[in-house]
């Protein structure tokens, strides 16, 4: 079977620190798999591979945090924006405004964001919102691997169930879908397969049949690690 993106015990070292070592991962068509782990665990360094940063890789987009959006921009510009539709013979083509925000609306309808005005700046969204017009976008120009990176880390509880919906949305279109969280409990909703990372290094590939919430919960705060810190806390409050 041939994966739509596979690593295959990638590492990158920045002089004598280990940022990813011996990664192994693959994701298939209409999958969410979650890449977890905790800051400095090295999931930014390994998007960055996968995404091919200092060389485009076909097909692949990456929802950045910052998201590659203007604010002040309009819904409609922003979804189209470098890619805007035209019509009319060269070389006087012209933007094609009234297909553009009918197309824009009607994707981001279907991808469950109601936008009343496509002319409405973007920055007037909330930030759930502003995460479903990059996914939607990307979905719409054919990514076939959509990377998320922490698309819920600065978001409330309702703007996240917009993201998390928008997950599940991508991947019912055909998309493979990598989510990168520190958050197991936004990731274990949406996820099919789980990778952990701690310190540049897998703590194991997990099926969701394979793992329950909690088990993921407990590997991500460190198992024993977090065992011994309550140890010690027990300690210092007398209980």
């Amino acid at each position: 079977m041939t994966h739509l993106l596979e690593a295959d015990k990638v590492s990158k070292y920045f002089g004598n620190v280990i940022a990813v070592k011996d990664i192994s991962a693959y994701l298939d068509a209409g999958e969410v798999l979650c890449i977890l782990g905790d800051n400095g665990a090295g999931k930014s360094t390994l998007i960055k591979i996968l995404s091919g940063v200092h060389q485009p890789a076909a097909g692949i987009a990456t929802v950045y945090q910052d998201l590659a959006i203007v604010p002040l921009m309009s819904v409609w510009r922003n979804f189209f924006l470098g890619a805007e539709p035209t019509k009319g013979a060269p070389p006087l083509r012209y933007l094609d405004v009234r297909s553009a925000k009918q197309e824009a609306r009607r994707h981001l309808l279907e991808m469950g964001i109601d936008i009343r005005d496509p002319d409405q700046p973007v920055g007037t969204l909330s930030g759930g919102e502003r995460q479903a017009v990059a996914i939607s976008r990307a979905v719409y120009f054919g990514a076939r691997v959509l990377i998320l990176d922490e698309p819920t880390s600065a978001l409330g509880v309702k703007a996240s169930g917009i993201v998390l919906r928008n997950v599940v949305r991508a991947r019912e279109h055909g998309a493979g879908v990598v989510f990168i969280t520190h958050n197991p409990h936004h990731a274990y909703p949406v996820g099919d397969r789980f990778v952990i990372l701690n310190r540049g290094q897998t703590l194991g590939t997990y099926a969701k049949g394979e793992i329950d919430q909690q088990e993921l919960v407990r590997l991500m705060a460190g198992g024993a690690e977090l065992a011994e810190l309550q140890h010690e806390l027990e300690s210092l409050t007398g209980s």
